[in-house]
Parts: C-alpha cells; sequence; structure tokens
C-alpha cells in the first residue's frame, strides 16, 4: 500500500535495547519537526497555527547548533510582539515570497527544486521529474487534492516523514538492513533534493521577506536540515556495524 504524503505513523519501541530506543526516539523527532516545516512552507499560517508555534516548547532543540538558535531567536522575538494584525501580516509575506507574487531581479523565491536548480528557473524540469519517481519507486504518493508540483519543499518534508516512520517501524521489527536502506534513502534524498538547493532559495526569498518571523524560519530550516544529515549518518553507522558483527 502506498504512503500519502501528509501522513506519518508514530509508536512506542517494544523490546528494543536501548541504542535502538534512541534511534527509535531520534525518528520520531525528526518526523514532527519535518511535519511542521511542511506545514509551515505549504500555505500561509492560520491565527492557531502562529499560537501552537509560539507557545512551543522548543527546550529540546536549544543546543542544537548556532544557526538554529539565532532562528528561533528571531521567531520569538517576533511573536512576542505578536497581535491581531500578525495573522494577515505574516500571511502578506509568506504569499510575496512563497507563494511567488513579488520577485528580486526577475527571480522568484517559491520551494520548488525546479525553479532553482534549472537554467530556466522554471517549474516541471529536471528535478520535479526525478522527486516524482523517487516518490513512485518508495511507494509513496500526494495526498488528493493537493495540486502543488511534487518537489514543493513541503512535499519534500512530508517524504521524510514518512520515510522516518518507515525508519521506526524497521527498528521496532528488529529488521536492521530495511531501517539502513530507509536511512540510506532519506540520506541521498535530504542531499539531493533538499540541502542541493536550499541555500539559493534561502538566500533569494531573505531579499523578499519583511518579517523576521520568516527569516527566522530560514535559518531554523537549514539547520535541522545539516543536523538531520548528521544524525541520519550516525544512524547509518550503528546499523552498519551491528549487521557485520550479525546482531
Amino acid at each position: 500500500m502506498d504512503d500519502a504524503l501528509g501522513h506519518a505513523e508514530g509508536g512506542k519501541p517494544v523490546g528494543a535495547n536501548e541504542v535502538t530506543e534512541e534511534m527509535i526516539a531520534a525518528c520520531e523527532g525528526r518526523a514532527a519537526f519535518y511535519d511542521m516545516l511542511a506545514a509551515i512552507y505549504f500555505r500561509p499560517l492560520t491565527a492557531e497555527q502562529i499560537e501552537n508555534i509560539a507557545e512551543m516548547d522548543w527546550s529540546e532543540y536549544a543546543d542544537l547548533n548556532e544557526l538554529f538558535a539565532d532562528g528561533l531567536n528571531d521567531m520569538a522575538r517576533y511573536l512576542r510582539k505578536r497581535n491581531s494584525g500578525t495573522r494577515q501580516e505574516l500571511a502578506v509575506d509568506f504569499t510575496s515570497a512563497f507563494a511567488g507574487t513579488s520577485s528580486w531581479k526577475g527571480r522568484y523565491a517559491v520551494p520548488y527544486e525546479s525553479v532553482h536548480t534549472s537554467e530556466e528557473g522554471l517549474m516541471f524540469q529536471d528535478a520535479y521529474h526525478e522527486v516524482f519517481q523517487l516518490y513512485k519507486a518508495n511507494h509513496v504518493a500526494k495526498a488528493e487534492g493537493y495540486d502543488f508540483p511534487h518537489d514543493h519543499l513541503s512535499f519534500m518534508c512530508e517524504f521524510l516523514v514518512v520515510l522516518s516512520g518507515r525508519i521506526a517501524e524497521a527498528l521496532r521489527a528488529g529488521d536492521d538492513a530495511e531501517a539502513l536502506r530507509q536511512v540510506n534513502v532519506s540520506r541521498a534524498f535530504l542531499a539531493d533534493h533538499i540541502l542541493s538547493w536550499f541555500d539559493t532559495f534561502q538566500d533569494l526569498a531573505l531579499l523578499l521577506l519583511q518579517t523576521r518571523f520568516y527569516r527566522g524560519i530560514l535559518k531554523v530550516s537549514k539547520a535541522f536540515f545539516l543536523e538531520d544529515a548528521e544524525l541520519l549518518q550516525s544512524i547509518a553507522v550503528e546499523l552498519e556495524e551491528r549487521l557485520e558483527a550479525g546482531e
């Protein structure tokens, strides 16, 4: 059965050793964060979403890295001053940059890989087709009713949510080989289809965004992607060593 982008399942590790439990917890944590990023880049935030973000406990991410802390500070300072006009101000900022109603010297900061990796700066280019084929090969499909192209950053984040759920599921089942396979798919996707263009997207978006909140979101996103790449690497090493030892 195909997984749909926008959905990930969780659970508690059963009969797992301490290291496996830690890896499962890490997978659940990264899935939750990717899910949040997917929502943030998909459409303007609702008043309820803004309140939820403002009230989030970020303490577990406090020491992630300096860039993440800097981004959190930007978000927090902006949200501390939120008022009845905050939702509209953020919606205008989102639409201007991420929905492409404004441009910088003819370039648009829309969150599609094709736009930032093709010479023409157009949608539905090579990256779109590559991502579509990856989803298909991994039995993942867009949920019905979502019309954005497959290489939208939100769908990419949701793809990693699905894969993270599969890693955790394999770990719970004691299938280290399958867990490693899903980790390697995740690592390659993050490197080839997010980190490969996020800097270009971020630099352009920063020229268009007016609010400190979304500038902070960009910093937090980049910091998280980099940290996640290291996390996936460490999980891969652990699983490879276990498989080689025949555990």
